[in-house]
């Protein structure tokens, strides 16, 4: 059985659906590698435009598979790290992707499932859905998905939510910051098309660069360098055929070449 599914409609919506139900979609060295390549393949087709990520069955993610970890425990340290890294490398590529990506947390999200939401740009939420980053109650730490959390919830939350382990509701989430939107499970997929139809009207390579830009100014100082490469992605756009295209539709009252 494939561990990662994946469907493409029409309008170029590729929806990634981890598909280990019966261990609530747990993710192994397997699982790791499926979602890596998927997301290559993904990132190189043109017909793409928006990735939703989500899970089959009751649960959206419960991290890593505990009898993963228990397997790599009795591995050497350097075998340990070259493992580690492949789950990185993975959060990298979601986090990198350069196209807008929905996370649809259709049920429970535990510890590297957190790590995978953090990594979208957009989160929308089951209200039944349940969170932790849980990794201490089993002695581990969650060092992998750490850069990605902290980003999407502050350091102060972080050094909370990284040491109790709590589990919290879809509105905690929220307020926070790690969910964007909450409905009940019945209204999930609604909510998720509102963002999908949102994305489809910007332009694909406007969009790329938007969120390049939002990842790359993270707590950088506004000095010389940042003002030089941000008015240079504005005047690049400015230049570039979709640019030019979107501006010459909006004078002309039409829509741009892209949505349909």
């Amino acid at each position: 059985m494939d561990r990662v599914l994946v469907e493409t409609d029409a309008r170029g919506v590729a929806t990634v659906t981890l598909n280990r139900p019966e261990v609530h979609n747990a993710i192994d060295d397997v699982s790791i590698a499926e979602l890596t390549k998927t997301l290559e393949r993904l990132a190189g087709d043109a017909s793409v435009r928006v990735l939703v990520l989500t899970g089959a069955g009751a649960s959206f993610s419960a991290g890593a598979d505990l009898n993963w970890m228990r397997r790599m425990g009795g591995f050497s340290p350097a075998e340990n790290l070259a493992d580690a890294m492949g789950l990185a490398a993975m959060l990298r590529r979601l986090n990198d992707f350069p196209k807008p990506t929905v996370a649809r947390v259709n049920g429970a999200a535990f510890a590297g499932g957190v790590g995978l939401i953090s990594c979208c740009d957009i989160a929308v939420a089951s209200t039944e859905a349940v969170f932790s980053v849980s990794e201490v109650r089993y002695g581990l730490v969650p060092g992998t998905i750490g850069p990605y959390l902290v980003a999407a919830i502050g350091s102060r939350v972080a050094r909370r939510l990284f040491q109790t382990a709590e589990r919290f509701s879809a509105d905690e989430a929220r307020r926070i910051g790690l969910v964007h939107e909450a409905a009940p499970r019945a209204e999930l997929d609604a909510l998720v098309e509102k963002f999908v139809a949102m994305l489809l009207e910007g332009g694909a390579q406007a969009q790329a660069v938007s969120k390049r830009l939002a990842i790359d100014l993270a707590h950088r100082d506004v000095d010389d360098a940042v003002l030089r490469s941000t008015s240079q992605a504005s005047a690049d756009a400015r230049a570039g055929a979709e640019g030019r295209e979107g501006t010459t539709a909006f004078l002309e009252k039409r829509k741009p070449s892209w949505r349909r």
